[in-house]
């Protein structure tokens, strides 16, 4: 079981959000990678996590696509 707290769903459409208005605004496909990136690893475990539940955090989202929002923001100063 994926289970997403109210805080990291919000830490996510922000997170989107930012790196939209940084970089180039590509609207939900934005929202996709970073839910991409977000759940890799869980995706990639999911079959012997069988029977566990999984509990994603702002916290968690910080940490996964945190280098998103550094990337963004450094892209800005790229020629």
């Amino acid at each position: 079981t994926l289970v997403v707290t109210d805080a990291a769903c919000a830490e996510i459409a922000r997170t989107a959000a930012e790196i939209n208005l940084a970089v180039e605004n590509i609207g939900a496909r934005r929202l996709h990678t970073v839910l991409e990136r977000l759940l890799e690893e869980v995706s990639f475990e999911a079959p012997e996590m069988k029977g566990q539940t999984v509990t994603i955090d702002a916290t968690d989202v910080q940490g996964s696509v945190g280098q998103l929002v550094k990337k963004a923001d450094l892209s800005k100063f790229v020629l």
